[in-house]
């Protein structure tokens, strides 16, 4: 059994009444992975905007594995002492990890939340070092388009996570950096500037599934 576990932001958790990214690619996983699998983490919940915290089981379709570690407001700093625990009780295999928004919005500058990248690969490393870490960069939103310092902030983390994941790369636990979706579009896959709706949703888990697919030989193209 190959386990699974997203690991994001709000992107990621998702808000009542989403499908989530997590679906798009379980259902991908489906039909192209032949072998048993599932997602895992130590969450199930959406975010529900009535009460502005983790408490909505209302998926779209709650017909799928929906756990997870992902939390809305929450960013690399956030999951640095999580990891090493989720990895471990869930025994994940394969993380896929969406973050930084959040970091370079709030909390930390691009130097620091890569630091915080590899704090968080090697908590997840002394959980399970065979773990496979595959890290999508963050992706441009209404406030990279709105906000000078913050888009450099944003290219400058994504420049710093490139360069940690060839740094961290080893072949017992590979670290692969996703290519980001060439036609991702915030204006018209997101469905107010920064959450994904339906074709943004497609868009993130297809990035996932391609990049597996290419470079571990794990499943196949990716098929909306």
């Amino acid at each position: 059994m190959l386990r699974f576990m997203p690991v994001g932001d709000s992107m990621t958790i998702g808000s009542a009444g989403d499908h989530t990214w997590r679906y798009r690619l379980w259902r991908h996983l489906c039909t192209a992975y032949d072998g048993p699998f599932t997602l895992v983490g130590p969450r199930e919940t959406l975010h529900d905007p009535s009460t502005d915290a983790p408490t909505s089981y209302a998926y779209a379709d709650p017909a799928f594995p929906r756990a997870h570690l992902a939390g809305w407001g929450e960013g690399w700093q956030h999951m640095v002492p999580l990891i090493g625990d989720a990895v471990r009780s869930c025994r994940a295999d394969v993380l896929l990890v969406s973050l930084g928004l959040i970091d370079l919005g709030f909390y930390t500058n691009a130097e620091q939340t890569a630091d915080n990248v590899r704090t968080f690969v090697a908590a997840a490393r002394s959980a399970n070092p065979r773990v496979a870490v595959a890290v999508l960069p963050v992706l441009p939103n209404i406030r990279v388009a709105a906000d000078t310092t913050f888009a450099e902030q944003v290219a400058h983390f994504n420049d710093l996570l490139a360069k940690t994941a060839a740094d961290l790369d080893e072949p017992r636990s590979p670290l692969l950096l996703v290519p980001p979706p060439a036609s991702y579009d915030f204006h018209t896959d997101t469905y107010d500037g920064t959450h994904p709706n339906e074709t943004g949703e497609h868009r993130i888990a297809a990035a996932f599934a391609e990049a597996m697919w290419q470079e571990w030989d794990l499943g196949g193209p990716y098929e909306a």
